[in-house]
Order: structure tokens, then C-alpha cells, then sequence
């Protein structure tokens, strides 16, 4: 069996319908892929949006990337969660009014994997695009490798509660940029050990329209990209809050 067959699992009908069902579908596999999640059309419409949203974009690590909404990591990363939580309301209104309907889209993804009850996470922004330029720092060497633990709650992170990270490709790169996944799971450094990078990984290539799915403690990097065309993801974080009950943030 190829690798990407043992490391990738294709789920072809957009739900796995339980949590019991995703979670067995997440313990064999480094992530899920889901194609038509949004149609070609409908991702050609939402990348004009974002690229019309430009004035709006918020920067993060001085240009190297932005975001179409406010985005946990980037302000929690540049010293600016204040600001981050003092604008959600005004970041959740900016999304919707370039992408009507695509935050309540996002809910029902989650809801269609989980089976569960899907809600915004109360004071904090809801999904939003990651916009990765072409020609800048992550196009050219890829990502920063990590976990994706960093809104999670301390108590959440010690009980080992699921934690879900959701990637639409609204508009792909003209080569590359997909996302390596590892066989190493957060062990309690958000810095990555020579060991566990030594783990088996695998990338994952997904087109315009499709989705990846994978457990936010896995660790992951977006791969380097060529070509002028900029990166645009849909994004959202997840997390079963109680059992069946899940909350959903940027």
C-alpha cells in the first residue's frame, strides 16, 4: 500500500457522522481529505472576495502572511490577544460581509464529521482565511512546524479532550503548498523534538474546494509553493467542549 493510501484517508460523503466514528477514522490515519466541500464555482467567488477584502486583510509577522478575520495564533504569537478578543465581533461582521454564509458552512462541516452540537466559542473569533502571499517567507521555505495547542485550555490539553483543525483550500498555489503531517502527537513542548521529527510524515496534497481534517495535536507544517497565485485557506479550529458538544474558533 502506498503511503499516502495508509496515512490519508479519503471521505468522499463530507461526514463521519459520530465522534466515536471520527475518532476511529483519525487514530489510523494522519488526516482526513474531503473533496467537494465547496465547488469550483463557489471557491472562485469566495477568492475574489478575499482578494477584494485586500484593504482588510489584517498582517501578521510583519507582512509575511494576513488573514481575512482575526486569527488566535498570529495575535497570540505577536503579543496582541487584547486586541484580538477586544475585535471579535468586528472580525466575525468583516468575514461575513465579504463571505456571507461561510462561518455557518464551517459549523456544519464540524457538525457533519462530529455528529455533535456545533457553537461560536463565546468571545472569540470565528473562522476566517489565512492568506499566504506568493514570493513571501512561507511560499519560499514553508511554514513554521508546530501543533496546533495554542487555544486550547491548559485543562483541556492535560485531559487529552478531542481538538480538531479544519482546512478548506479556497485558492491553491499554482505548485506545492500542501501540509506534512507527522506520527508525533503533543507531548507537552510546543517545540519539536529532533524525535519526533524523525517520525514518519506524510504531505498532503488537497485542491481547490477540498477539505483536510486532522487532530489538532499532531504536528504539521504547510509545505513551500511556487508560482504568483497566493495561498487562500478557509480555516477553523475545533473543540469537544462536552461530550457531543463542540465549540468552534479562528
Amino acid at each position: 500500500m502506498a503511503i499516502e493510501e495508509a496515512r490519508v484517508r479519503i471521505w468522499p460523503d463530507h461526514g463521519c457522522g459520530s465522534r466515536t466514528a471520527l475518532a476511529s477514522a483519525l487514530s489510523d490515519c494522519f488526516a482526513l481529505r474531503l473533496s467537494g466541500v465547496m465547488t469550483s464555482a463557489e471557491c472562485r467567488v469566495a477568492a475574489q472576495a478575499v482578494e477584494a477584502a485586500r484593504a482588510d486583510w489584517v498582517p501578521a509577522f510583519e507582512g509575511e502572511q494576513y488573514s481575512l478575520g482575526r486569527a488566535w495564533y498570529t495575535h497570540y504569537e505577536e503579543d496582541q490577544s487584547r486586541e484580538y478578543f477586544a475585535s471579535a465581533a468586528e472580525s466575525d461582521a468583516l468575514v461575513e460581509r465579504y463571505l456571507p454564509g461561510i462561518q455557518r458552512r464551517m459549523h456544519e462541516l464540524v457538525a457533519a464529521l462530529t455528529g455533535g452540537h456545533v457553537g461560536s466559542r463565546h468571545g472569540w473569533c470565528g473562522p476566517g482565511v489565512h492568506v499566504f502571499p506568493a514570493g513571501e517567507c512561507v511560499s519560499e521555505r514553508g511554514g513554521v512546524i508546530h501543533f496546533d495547542t495554542e487555544g486550547l485550555p491548559t485543562r483541556h490539553i492535560r485531559t487529552g479532550k478531542a481538538a480538531l483543525t479544519l482546512l478548506v483550500m479556497i485558492q491553491e498555489p499554482e505548485a506545492g503548498g500542501g501540509i506534512r503531517l507527522w506520527d508525533s502527537r503533543y507531548s507537552g513542548s510546543d517545540v519539536a523534538s529532533d524525535e519526533e521529527l524523525a517520525r514518519a510524515s506524510q504531505v498532503v496534497e488537497y485542491q481547490t474546494g477540498e477539505a483536510v481534517i486532522f487532530d489538532s495535536y499532531r504536528l504539521h507544517q504547510i509545505q513551500p509553493f511556487r508560482g504568483s497565485r497566493d495561498r487562500y485557506t478557509l480555516t477553523a479550529h475545533a473543540a469537544e467542549v462536552d461530550r457531543d458538544r463542540w465549540e468552534i474558533w479562528f
